[in-house]
């Protein structure tokens, strides 16, 4: 665990402020007092997490095939790679897995037409938007996380290969 948080401590920090910003986003919006609020909320959530959620499912799922392109790259490149570029590498395609299955999931529960379940008690429509909102945040959170390990992998190979050693 010690290992975990030291090798991958920014994008670890990054998703914990992303976590924070979306729960202050969601203290911010204030408490659902009722289920026609509700409703109208998770409309207008609905409408941007699609865009949202299919782009990132779109960033996702490249950066998974980038990341088989990396590896193929090193490896032809230079076999002396420690296994730390490797492990960032794979922690990468973790992250972007999770990452687009988060948002496929988002993806199918967005499409739900909502505002045509009357029959259900007022509290399962904000207990949906809390959800579907924490989940939102979530996915941000791993995307922006993925972003930064991504980030922290090219200065890791850049250093490798780069003729002189400065990056």
């Amino acid at each position: 665990m010690r290992n975990l948080l030291t090798c991958y401590r920014w994008p670890l920090v990054t998703f914990i402020l992303t976590l924070l910003v979306g729960y202050a986003a969601r203290s911010a919006i204030g408490r659902v007092y009722s289920a026609a609020e509700a409703v109208d909320l998770l409309n207008a959530l609905s409408r941007a997490g699609l865009y949202l959620g299919s782009a990132i499912a779109t960033a996702s799922a490249t950066i998974i095939a980038l990341m088989l392109t990396l590896v193929g790259m090193i490896r032809r490149m230079d076999e002396d790679f420690d296994h730390g570029a490797y492990r960032d590498v794979a922690m990468v395609g973790r992250l972007s897995a999770m990452t687009l299955l988060v948002s496929l999931f988002l993806l199918m529960a967005f499409a739900l037409p909502i505002g045509e379940f009357e029959e259900l008690p007022s509290e399962w429509f904000a207990n949906v938007y809390n959800g579907l909102f924490a989940g939102t945040v979530v996915m941000v959170g791993l995307s922006a996380a993925t972003v930064v390990l991504i980030y922290t992998t090219l200065l890791r190979v850049m250093a490798k290969i780069t003729p002189g050693g400065e990056v």
